[in-house]
């Protein structure tokens, strides 16, 4: 008796169903007909296998396209199984939630370190000009980060104030109304207004408020947007867009406008300094760096 071996199954002219022809067999996997393609193998197994086979039409042998068997509809029952009860990922709608989620928590994780970052870019640009152990109080500090920053830079008390109930930072944080500052007379070496000045609705209060919690010899530092270009106020004009409902309208000032107001609210400009634009990308307008100090006579308020 001749048989035929291929992969872990042995194949004799009795364990071939009358039905299925080799050919059949080898194209779903269960002989593979490799070896009966070169031509010394083209011998006495492929004859004995047609002639004992009766039912076995010799045009199947050279159709490409095959009939589906029981033993293919066995193997496509296995190979298709899986692929039916576990969907390609891409198609599968929890898997792009999933996906899209990532992309979500990403895009927060990157905005949580600019922020973070810009934060502590400023800091240590503050920090430059500050004594160590100073007492440092953030008016509208936003998320607290600077004032967190510098407590641990200089090793400060910093105290940040906001219209908001709470900020993000673990910084001593109090409520603020907008009119006065919330800690008594001459209790800060240090006052920072971040771009804060363009959103005051009274500055003459403010700058008294300054004058009133700082002590003696005591130091200001101010940034702020200047539209000294046409660019720079279509992107004061968006930026007041976005605040005036909850601030009010806000009032940008070019340099010479800003020395004008310090000088007649009592505080004189040590240094001051122009940064780019390119500091923060969403919202690319001329900036200013003054580092005020007070004077020794107080002066009449002009806007």
């Amino acid at each position: 008796m001749i048989a035929l071996t291929k992969l872990d199954r042995e194949y004799t002219p009795e364990t071939i169903p009358l039905t299925t022809c080799p050919m059949i067999l080898a194209a779903t996997r269960r002989l593979n007909p490799a070896p009966y393609f070169n031509l010394p193998s083209l011998s006495l197994e492929i004859i004995v296998l047609l002639i004992r086979h009766r039912y076995c039409h010799l045009l199947s042998m050279l159709q490409p396209s095959l009939s589906i068997s029981e033993s293919s509809t066995t193997y496509t029952a296995e190979s298709a199984g899986p692929i039916a009860k576990h969907p390609p990922r891409f198609f599968d709608p929890t898997t792009r939630r999933s996906w899209l989620d990532g992309i979500q928590r990403r895009w927060r994780r990157e905005r949580r370190r600019r922020k973070i970052g810009r934060a502590y870019d400023m800091a240590l640009e503050i920090a430059r000009v500050l004594p160590a152990k100073s007492r440092v109080l953030d008016v509208g500090c936003g998320n607290g980060f600077i004032a967190h920053h510098l407590s641990a830079i200089l090793n400060a008390k910093a105290i940040g104030i906001d219209l908001d109930a709470r900020t993000e930072a673990a910084i001593d944080y109090r409520q603020f109304d907008g009119q006065q500052f919330p800690i008594p007379d001459q209790s800060v070496d240090a006052v920072l207004l971040c771009y804060v000045l363009h959103h005051a609705q009274d500055i003459r209060i403010l700058m008294a408020e300054l004058r009133r919690v700082l002590s003696f010899g005591g130091q200001a530092i101010v940034y702020e947007d200047i539209p000294a270009v046409w660019w720079d106020r279509f992107v004061c004009w968006t930026h007041n867009l976005k605040w005036r409902k909850r601030t009010g309208p806000c009032k940008f000032r070019n340099e010479s406008q800003w020395r004008m107001l310090f000088d007649s609210a009592g505080f004189e400009v040590l240094t001051e300094r122009q940064l780019s634009r390119c500091r923060n990308l969403t919202h690319p307008v001329r900036r200013r760096f003054y580092v005020l100090k007070q004077k020794k006579a107080r002066i009449g308020y002009s806007d």
